[in-house]
């Protein structure tokens, strides 16, 4: 059927195959009935047309030469004129040196606008019936509060979780909390000596911060007694071995093994002001978790792995008593998995967290986002479970990812000099209350209104600036830059929205609704800058299922960074209210009704909310 004035397009079905998708099949099928040769689908190049050629989608025409024989502009430019007859959809196509561009009909453009700007949950897939994944993040220790670094934690975890609901996924986000060990005994120490029963009611001190005050203190004195054994000759490792206060807090972590009432009270104590602290940093950046675990409950059960390791003789317990694994064969070294006097190291606790969560879940995946400096750790844990001969060793994924630094330099947590949690927080909001107000985007605003919109720009900013980096990547934080209303920042994507929504109130109130489906828009001319806008707008599915394969949502965050900037250049040069034409404005009002709804479902995703004005 050949489209004209009285013989539109049929429209296409919802759960019609993506054009893409039929591109390649169809593209597979020219290469055989051209050149007799086999090609799967998915071997063939698709992409989307750069803005400088005309165009909506581009095939790599180089890999097709090869197999017709001839040159690229002369193989792009047969396969073009098969697909021409066989896909209604295509209007034109040019052939630029090795690329073949395919322009569709505006027709299945608009139509495609019309099947989904009242489809709430475009973009995301239905449940998949299978095995759930296990996604840890945030992994405090209790001798601490949150800090930056814990920020980019919890929001790549965070994000990530709805990412992958998002395609199907039945997700679990899980938390393990590092409560018992060497560095929890440092700040009990220090507060035994120093703390003289002060408390967070007493000190006017959240929870965590009065204890991270008191391992700061630890790591303070224990550095004076380094410096007195150096100068008495001694090295650097037999000075932190003979160190008064760590052989202290050694003893301390040997007392909490055997249960020394005194010593469980007193843990018990300083981790519920850490909880507290925690659990209010938690509520205010707006993450949560299905189930936290730990240590102090897991580690018992990795010590029972290892004595299963020792029986197996797959571990070696040496003359002094400690326990080791040789990893030798698989290109690694030998790891401690039992200290000599008994105590447990972070390998033992993860061997049972690993083992309890099998437990509880039976997951498809055991997903971790644990930053980059663990990567070995990770290596080595797969390789003991799979030693141990545990069936889902090869369900562990490190998400790796790199560490944040600012422009001063890296965070050291033992010297106090970390940016605290808390405190970026306040610092996002007072920037963005600065920022907003001398923009004067909220002069008609009550105070409290006011004041809701300052929280959310600042945590906007917060959590775009850190989720629109690759995980991967280490990133230099500027608190300044982030807040910006232009360029690739959260309030401009924000800012955006709230401009959608003051459009489509306003063409409310002139009587135009998009709210029912019926609309007829004709042979509909689009404008290129329409056009642009319904292509990235096509590529909404295609943008979460990556960023789930890919476990970055970054995906997510450049996506719509480019969609809102594209619509900002159709609003500034398009008429959308002032156009004359009925049809046009209704044609309008739905692409920025659907723009903004994607920008709302996008922002979702990266766990940042957006304004309905400002």
């Amino acid at each position: 059927m050949v489209p004209g004035p009285g013989n539109p397009l049929p429209l296409h079905k919802k759960n019609r195959p993506m054009i893409g998708e039929r591109l390649a099949a169809k593209c597979a099928e020219a290469v055989k009935a051209l050149y007799g040769k086999e090609i799967a689908p998915a071997e063939i190049g698709i992409q989307k047309t750069k803005k400088e050629f005309e165009g909506d989608f581009t095939i790599v025409v180089f890999p097709l030469a090869r197999l017709s024989g001839k040159s690229p502009e002369i193989t792009g430019g047969e396969i073009g004129q098969y697909l021409s007859k066989e896909l209604e959809e295509i209007a034109a196509f040019n052939v630029i040196k090795g690329f073949l561009n395919l322009a569709l009909h505006d027709h299945f453009w608009t139509t495609f606008l019309k099947e989904h700007h009242l489809e709430e949950k475009y973009g995301l897939q239905p449940p998949r019936h299978e095995a759930p994944v296990v996604l840890e993040y945030s992994s405090p220790n209790t001798n601490k509060p949150l800090h930056l670094g814990h920020i980019r934690n919890n929001l790549l975890g965070f994000s990530l979780a709805r990412i992958l609901k998002a395609n199907g996924y039945k997700v679990i986000k899980v938390n393990l909390v590092n409560d018992r060990g060497i560095h929890i005994c440092k700040s009990m120490l220090a507060y035994m000596k120093w703390g003289g029963g002060e408390t967070p009611a007493s000190s006017g001190i959240k929870g965590d911060h009065l204890v991270g005050k008191y391992y700061v203190l630890f790591e303070k004195h224990f550095r004076e007694e380094i410096r007195d054994l150096l100068e008495k000759g001694l090295t650097e490792d037999e000075a932190m071995g003979q160190a008064p206060l760590m052989q202290e807090a050694q003893e301390i972590l040997r007392r909490w093994e055997a249960h020394d009432q005194e010593i469980l009270g007193l843990w018990r104590m300083m981790n519920g002001w850490a909880y507290e602290g925690f659990d209010a940093t938690y509520s205010r950046l707006g993450v949560n978790f299905d189930k936290v675990y730990y240590e102090s409950e897991t580690y018992l059960l990795g010590k029972k792995l290892v004595e299963e390791g020792l029986e197996k003789e797959i571990f070696a317990e040496r003359e002094d008593g400690s326990v080791w694994i040789d990893l030798t064969d698989r290109g690694l070294d030998e790891k401690l998995l039992r200290r000599s006097d008994g105590t447990s190291v972070y390998m033992t606790q993860d061997l049972g967290t690993a083992q309890l969560r099998y437990d509880d879940y039976h997951p498809s995946r055991m997903i971790y986002v644990v930053g980059n400096e663990q990567n070995y750790h990770f290596d080595v844990l797969r390789i003991v479970l799979e030693k141990l001969g545990k069936e889902y060793a090869g369900k562990v994924h490190h998400l790796s990812y790199g560490m944040v630094e600012l422009p001063q330099g890296r965070m050291k947590s033992r010297e106090g000099t970390v940016v605290d949690a808390d405190d970026l927080m306040d610092e996002m909001r007072a920037t963005a209350e600065q920022t907003t107000r001398e923009l004067g985007k909220v002069g008609d605003f009550p105070e409290e209104e006011a004041a809701k919109l300052f929280t959310l720009l600042g945590l906007g900013a917060l959590k775009y600036f850190i989720l629109k980096v690759d995980p991967k990547k280490n990133m230099l934080f500027d608190p300044k830059e982030s807040i910006d209303f232009n360029g690739n920042t959260g309030p401009f994507i924000q800012y955006t929205y709230a401009r959608i929504r003051s459009l489509l109130r306003k063409a409310s109130e002139m009587g135009f609704s998009t709210s029912h489906p019926g609309f007829k828009f004709g042979q509909a001319v689009l404008d290129p800058r329409e056009k642009e806008i319904l292509r990235i707008l096509y590529q909404y599915p295609a943008a979460v299922g990556e960023a789930g394969k890919e476990l970055s949502p970054a995906l997510v965050a450049n996506y719509v960074y480019e969609l809102a900037k594209e619509y900002n250049t159709f609003y500034q040069e398009v008429p959308v209210l002032r156009e004359e034409a009925r049809e046009v404005v209704m044609l309008r009002l739905l692409l920025s009704e659907t723009t903004g709804r994607v920008i709302r479902s996008a922002m979702c995703l990266l766990g940042i909310d957006v304004p309905e004005r400002m």
